[in-house]
C-alpha cells in the first residue's frame, strides 16, 4: 500500500486517501438495504467505537506530528499545539452555531444552527456532514505534512494509517443517516444516497487542507493541531452524547465500551504501523 501511494503526488494521495474513506461512509450507508431498523445498542457501541478512533487519531496521528514539527521549525512547540487545538475547535464552534443541522433521536423544532426551512433528512444529513469536515481536514494535511514536513513521526505509512482509522470511524455514521431516515419512511435508495452524501465532504477537505500546507510550510504544526482540535470538538459535542443518548446510565456502558475499543484499535495501528 505505501509503496503504490508513494507513486503519487501528496494532493493526489489526500484525494485517494479521502474517496476511500467516502466509500466507506457509503458502504456503511448501504446497510439500509438490509435493515429497517438498528438496535440502539449497537448504534451506541458503533458511535463511541467512532469517538474512540478520533480521540486516538487526533493525538497520535495529527498532535504529536505537529509538536515534534513546531520544534524542528524552531516554534515553541506548546504555543503552537495550544493555539491550533482551540482554533481547530473554535471553527467547528463557529460552524455549529451557523450550519443548520439536528442530531439524530431529536425533534425538528431541536434543530441547530440558523433557522431554516429544510427538511428533516437534509439536517440530518448536514449532522453527520459536520463531523466530516474535520475527518477530511485531518486526512489531507496528513499527507500534506509528509511532503512538506522534516519530522520523521510525519511518514506516509502513518498518513495511511489515519486514512483507515478515519474509514473505519465513518461506517457506523453512514449506517446513522440512512437507516433512521429508511425508518422515517424514505425508500431505500433514496436513504442511500443521503446518508452516503454527507461524505462528500472529506475529499474537499482533504485536497484543500494539502494544498494549505504544502504551500506555507509554517503552518504545518499549526494545521495538525488545528486538525486535531476540530476533531475532539467534533467528538465531545456530538459523538460522545449521540452515543449515550438513552434513559437509564447503565445503558450507556455499551458505548463506553465501544469507545475504548476504538481508541485501541486506532492506537494500535498507529504504533504499529505508523
Amino acid at each position: 500500500m505505501v509503496r503504490w501511494m508513494s507513486q503519487y503526488g501528496a494532493v493526489h494521495q489526500a484525494l485517494l486517501a479521502t474517496l476511500f474513506t467516502w466509500g466507506i461512509t457509503a458502504s456503511g450507508a448501504a446497510l439500509v438495504f438490509f435493515f429497517k431498523t438498528i438496535n440502539k445498542k449497537v448504534l451506541n457501541g458503533m458511535l463511541g467505537f467512532a469517538a474512540g478512533v478520533m480521540i486516538a487519531a487526533s493525538f497520535w496521528s495529527l498532535l504529536a506530528p505537529g509538536i515534534e514539527l513546531a520544534e524542528e521549525l524552531g516554534q515553541v512547540a506548546f504555543l503552537t499545539a495550544a493555539s491550533g487545538f482551540l482554533l481547530g475547535g473554535g471553527f467547528l464552534y463557529l460552524v455549529d452555531r451557523l450550519l443548520p443541522h439536528l442530531h439524530l433521536g431529536l425533534n425538528t423544532t431541536d434543530a441547530e444552527g440558523l433557522k431554516t426551512r429544510w427538511q428533516r433528512s437534509v439536517l440530518l444529513v448536514m449532522a453527520i456532514t459536520l463531523h466530516n469536515i474535520p475527518e477530511g481536514l485531518a486526512v489531507g494535511v496528513a499527507f500534506g505534512a509528509v511532503l512538506a514536513g522534516t519530522g520523521s513521526s510525519a511518514t506516509l505509512a502513518g498518513a495511511i494509517v489515519l486514512a483507515i482509522g478515519i474509514g473505519l470511524q465513518n461506517f457506523p455514521e453512514g449506517a446513522a443517516v440512512s437507516i433512521p431516515l429508511r425508518r422515517e419512511g424514505f425508500s431505500r435508495t433514496k436513504a442511500f444516497i443521503f446518508g452516503q452524501a454527507s461524505g462528500i465532504v472529506e475529499p474537499i477537505a482533504g485536497v484543500l487542507g494539502a494544498l494549505a500546507v504544502i504551500s506555507i510550510e509554517p503552518i504545518l504544526p499549526y494545521a495538525l493541531a488545528f486538525a486535531a482540535g476540530a476533531m475532539i470538538y467534533v467528538v465531545v459535542e456530538e459523538l460522545i452524547p449521540e452515543a449515550q443518548r438513552e434513559e437509564g446510565g447503565s445503558k450507556t456502558d455499551i458505548s463506553t465500551i465501544g469507545a475504548m475499543l476504538g481508541f485501541v484499535v486506532m492506537m494500535v495501528l498507529d504504533v504499529a504501523l505508523g
